[in-house]
């Protein structure tokens, strides 16, 4: 975890306003959900990443309507789809997105 981003997660008031949001959401994933799956929400995610420039900002750390509550296996995929900068095909040649 980046420096800058582990003092706001020991923060009460990130356990507090995590803790709020999994119960509105009643603990379920929210993108399995919207596909008809219940898989448990495991994390809070924040949609717009949190930056050394944001982090003090509670309208993006705090605020739910920047918040998703994901299963291990979509806050991953959230992640990797972040990474991604090329596609290939089957034989490895890079193709437009």
């Amino acid at each position: 975890m980046k420096d800058y981003a582990e003092r706001f997660y020991k923060s009460q008031a990130w356990q507090q306003c995590r803790a709020a949001y999994a119960s509105e959401r009643r603990g379920l994933c929210e993108r399995c959900l919207a596909r008809g799956v219940f898989s448990p929400g495991e994390i809070v995610h924040h949609k717009i990443h949190l930056t050394p420039e944001n982090i003090s900002d509670p309208t993006i750390t705090l605020n739910f309507d920047n918040l998703e509550l994901l299963c291990r296996l979509c806050h991953a995929d959230e992640h990797q789809r972040a990474l991604r900068r090329f596609r290939v095909d089957a034989s490895g040649r890079v193709i437009a997105r």
